[in-house]
């Protein structure tokens, strides 16, 4: 490590707060599809089948935004990357809107991709925290920068019903009414972001680099190492998603199939959500002080016990299954910022934000086989059914942390 990774930047603080403003306004936007975008689709479409499309399109969207991001993030900085993905989500935003209103199910479709835009560039924002932060410090930082979606994503959800009679007002469908809100939400935190994200952190990470030696690596061994770890946060970031996403798309459709109003599935994801969230500082200062991997490990379990008591919670039950979504959103953040501490570790600054924007292809590619997988089990056997599968499944990634930590061990990294 050099002296100068081992120093906080004296611009790290201002980043932070700028960041964590950016991250109060876009909260709003990213609650919007989560809570009525399935509810949107089996209105204009007709049965449950098709309820998990939204959130596979808008994953889709968040895939390719994710890699143009990062690319557009290396050349000319998180600023510009940034600030571009939230105005291309506020832009997806209102064409669901106008799509509600002509009910055209193909202008839904392309919106709810060019939608997903937003979705990256929320998820984007913790990376360019972890930039100029001392590698003891980036579980911290990063995660400064997810508990700041808490506020404008727990408000958004628990504001649909008022949202849905502004929509009414003003002649447009109820449950297009919170993409309003969405819109409104990135076009601001693109806004915030370009004016005042100076300096860049990625570009100021890469100058502070210039005319330092790197860390001397032995042979091939270091590169195999760097490689491992990538792979394994990458593995840890795919599986919660894919399962978080899954059994959350699901559970609105669940809840009013059982008699629960618009409203109550509503608490029950900005409970979900608050969990996904809220406790970020206490992932980051685990991953800063335990470890990364015993906080990825952390997260597969979590995301089991989730699956378990969304199984069994009886369907009339709110408080178990919103207990359920709150430990889908814990199992998420343990994964997440694990894993985003793994990738910032092993990738090289010169080329991180190529690096961590095809990591969150994959990730939003894993969101959206299980927003568009959801649907289909449900429909074919049910939410019980769902639910318990994603638990398993999240066990996958035990077996990758104990492959990790021999080899790691192996080679006395």
């Amino acid at each position: 490590m050099t002296s100068i990774e081992s120093s906080p930047h004296p611009d790290q603080r201002r980043i932070l707060t700028v960041l964590v403003v950016a991250q109060v306004l876009s909260g709003a936007g990213l609650a919007a599809g989560i809570t009525v975008g399935a509810l949107l689709a089996q209105e204009m479409l007709g049965g449950a089948g098709w309820a998990g499309l939204p959130s596979a399109l808008f994953t889709v969207g968040s895939a390719v935004a994710a890699a143009l991001i990062g690319r557009t993030s290396q050349r000319l900085g998180r600023r510009t990357g940034l600030a571009a993905g939230y105005a291309v989500g506020a832009v997806g935003a209102l064409g669901v809107v106008a799509a509600a209103m002509a009910d055209s199910v193909a202008l839904l479709f392309v919106s709810l991709f060019v939608y997903g835009a937003g979705t990256a560039t929320n998820l984007q924002a913790r990376y360019a925290g972890a930039d100029l932060a001392t590698p003891g410090s980036r579980g911290r930082a990063l995660s400064t920068v997810m508990v700041a979606t808490t506020l404008g994503a727990v408000v958004g959800p628990n504001l649909v019903e008022q949202l849905g009679a502004l929509a009414r007002s003003i002649g447009i469908p109820e449950l297009s009414g919170p993409f309003l809100l969405a819109a409104a939400a990135y076009a601001s935190a693109g806004l915030v972001l370009w004016l005042l994200l100076r300096p860049d952190p990625l570009l100021t990470a890469l100058a502070r680099e210039t005319g330092v030696e790197g860390v001397a690596v032995k042979g091939d061994e270091g590169a195999d190492g760097d490689r491992r770890m990538l792979l394994l946060g990458a593995t840890v970031m795919v599986l919660s998603q894919l399962v978080m996403v899954a059994i959350m798309t699901m559970t609105p459709i669940h809840m009013i199939g059982h008699g629960h109003s618009v409203g109550a599935a509503g608490l029950v994801i900005a409970v979900h959500v608050a969990a996904m969230y809220l406790p970020s500082p206490i992932s980051g200062l685990l991953v800063d002080r335990v470890g990364r991997l015993p906080v990825a490990a952390a997260s597969g379990v979590t995301l089991v016990a989730a699956g378990i008591v969304a199984a069994l919670a009886p369907p009339a039950s709110v408080p178990l299954l919103a207990l359920a979504l709150a430990l889908l959103g814990l199992g998420w953040s343990f994964g997440l910022v694990s894993g985003t501490a793994i990738i910032t570790d092993a990738a090289p600054t010169a080329t991180r934000a190529k690096v961590q924007g095809t990591v969150d292809v994959a990730i939003a590619i894993a969101g959206a086989g299980g927003g568009l997988a959801s649907g289909m089990v449900v429909a074919a056997g049910s939410y019980a059914l769902l639910s318990l599968s994603g638990g398993v499944l999240a066990l996958a990634v035990l077996p990758v942390i104990v492959w990790s930590a021999r080899a790691k061990a192996a080679n006395g990294v």
